[in-house]
């Protein structure tokens, strides 16, 4: 049981990290002719907000388990923003269906 609990957080962890670069392509284009499609709506409800959720939770456990050296570093304000708000924003404050 040990080993699966470390395996879920792996797998936790590379999917917030393979995910990284598509939440950048995502915050990059402003397009504004773009129209929001039920399509995109529903790819954004069943796929893209649960990721969301866990790259949140992969996020606050990286901050977590880095807290003492950001801490070192000074820089615990800018590692609480990159780990935890950014995602929490795009998860829950974005409209449904914009990417």
């Amino acid at each position: 049981m040990h080993n699966l609990g470390k395996q879920s957080i792996v797998l936790l962890i590379v999917c917030a990290l393979l995910l990284a670069p598509f939440n950048a392509m995502a915050a990059s284009s402003t397009d504004e002719d773009d129209q929001v499609t039920a399509g995109k709506m529903v790819a954004d409800a069943l796929l893209v907000r649960p990721l969301g959720i866990i790259a949140l939770i992969a996020g606050t456990a990286v901050f977590i388990v880095s807290l003492p050296f950001s801490a070192l570093g000074g820089n615990t304000d800018k590692a609480y923003h990159q780990m935890m708000v950014k995602p929490a924003k795009f998860t829950f404050q974005r409209p449904l269906g914009e990417f």
